[in-house]
């Protein structure tokens, strides 16, 4: 690996806010590189919905069409089983004919779709197996460069106009620049798993909900990505009671997809998502601005996460790119418009996290803390009544998941 000296901007972290941020900054000319620690982006069990104010922006670049030409499925409507009783959630085809679904593809091809578009670019540059592991500073406390470890553990320093940290919910810059997490709480974990199509099922995205559980199930086209909800820290009393145990516990929450149990083998089979809502007071220091789930870790209701990292990118390439591309701006002009960006997408932030800590404290704590075996079943909420009988009122949940609370588009 060849490292030069310096960059314009460095992004730490390619997943969805670092790779689209790479990428509408180098269309606009900007000298951007973006450390990336795997070797790919084959990462099973990550999100993989692709909502409508995504596709928005795909459509402002003018590849909407070529990023649809990739593999994936179409969502149109979130139906759910509760206590045996189906219903409509949300339907997507109430709102425009551009945000009639959400689109389900595989978070690597979406990934890759966005390195194709970047690399296109001279100006940009995609360093996989680099790890970032600390910041450097200047006397004054600006950050002003990356250490990153590289796949046979040497370390590089790349020194950087700005730094962006898209590192994850476990961001290593934000805990290396000091800067401290407001824990909002999450009562839940998440096993993910993978089960089996039969040539009769329905192709629908949705979910089962009753007494003492709650599993969503995502349509993969050959098999059932499933989220099996659990109280937090839950795992060890599960494992303590077996894999078969497991086996029947999921097939009570999903009857359809009781004969299809045993292809859970053994618990290298289940993945766990320790979910965490947390957010940053402040998301950035001189030098250095966090976006994505660096500076607000989401919880997977709703499946928003990659989209409202997807919105931080746009919002901070709208306010800095044209002072990323003039090299006469020094650094010390970047800072005033780090603040600009947390001011334009902490309210999104904070109110897409306090509907999702509302379901998570007033839904899926009190269902999951139920004994399945002995409890009343599980009614449906009153909402989810009214909407079947005024199926119209399904575009509201469509809209506050497909395009959420203040969207961004790519300025021109």
């Amino acid at each position: 690996m060849t490292v030069p000296a310096r960059c314009r901007c460095c992004i730490a972290g390619g997943g969805p806010a670092g790779m689209m941020l790479g990428l509408l900054l180098a269309r606009a000319g900007v000298d951007v590189v973006v450390l990336e620690k795997h070797g790919d982006f084959l990462r099973d069990f990550r999100g993989d919905t692709v909502h409508p104010s995504t596709l928005d922006v795909m459509a402002d670049l003018g590849l909407r069409a070529s990023f649809l030409a990739r593999p994936h499925d179409e969502v149109r409507t979130l139906r759910a089983t509760i206590s045996g009783q189906p219903v409509t959630v949300a339907d997507f085809s109430r709102l425009s004919a551009a945000h009639g679904f959400i689109a389900l593809m595989p978070q690597w091809e979406f990934l890759d779709f966005l390195r194709d578009e970047a690399e296109r670019h001279a100006n940009f540059r995609l360093w996989l197996d680099a790890e970032a592991v600390g910041l450097t500073e200047d006397v004054r406390g600006r950050v002003d460069g990356v250490r990153f470890r590289d796949a046979q553990s040497a370390e590089h320093l790349l020194a950087a106009d700005l730094v962006i940290a898209a590192d994850g919910r476990r961001s290593t810059l934000r805990a290396a620049a000091g800067l401290p997490v407001r824990e909002i709480g999450a009562p839940i974990d998440v096993l993910w798993m993978r089960l089996p199509k039969s040539p009769g099922d329905e192709n629908q995205t949705g979910g089962y909900i009753g007494a003492g559980y709650f599993m969503a199930t995502i349509d993969r086209g050959s098999y059932w990505q499933c989220a099996y909800v659990i109280p937090k820290g839950g795992i060890t009393a599960i494992q303590s009671r077996g894999i078969e145990a497991f086996r029947a516990v999921v097939a009570r929450a999903a009857p359809s997809l009781a004969g299809r149990v045993n292809h859970i083998t053994g618990w290298d089979d289940v993945k766990l998502l320790s979910v965490a809502v947390d957010r940053l007071d402040r998301w950035w220091k001189p030098g250095l601005l966090c976006i994505g789930d660096a500076a607000h870790a989401m919880s997977p209701i709703g499946g928003v996460g990659i989209n409202l990292a997807v919105q931080d990118a746009v919002a901070t390439a709208n306010l800095l790119r044209d002072a990323l591309a003039n090299r006469s701006v020094d650094a010390d002009a970047l800072t005033p418009l780090l603040a600009r960006v947390q001011q334009r997408r902490l309210f999104p932030a904070r109110v897409t996290q306090a509907v999702q800590v509302a379901i998570q404290n007033r839904l899926l704590a009190p269902v999951l803390q139920r004994d399945g075996a002995d409890a009343a079943p599980f009614g449906v909420p009153w909402p989810l009544r009214w909407m079947q009988r005024l199926p119209w009122l399904q575009a509201l949940p469509a809209y506050a998941v497909g395009i959420g609370v203040r969207p961004e588009r790519v300025r021109p």
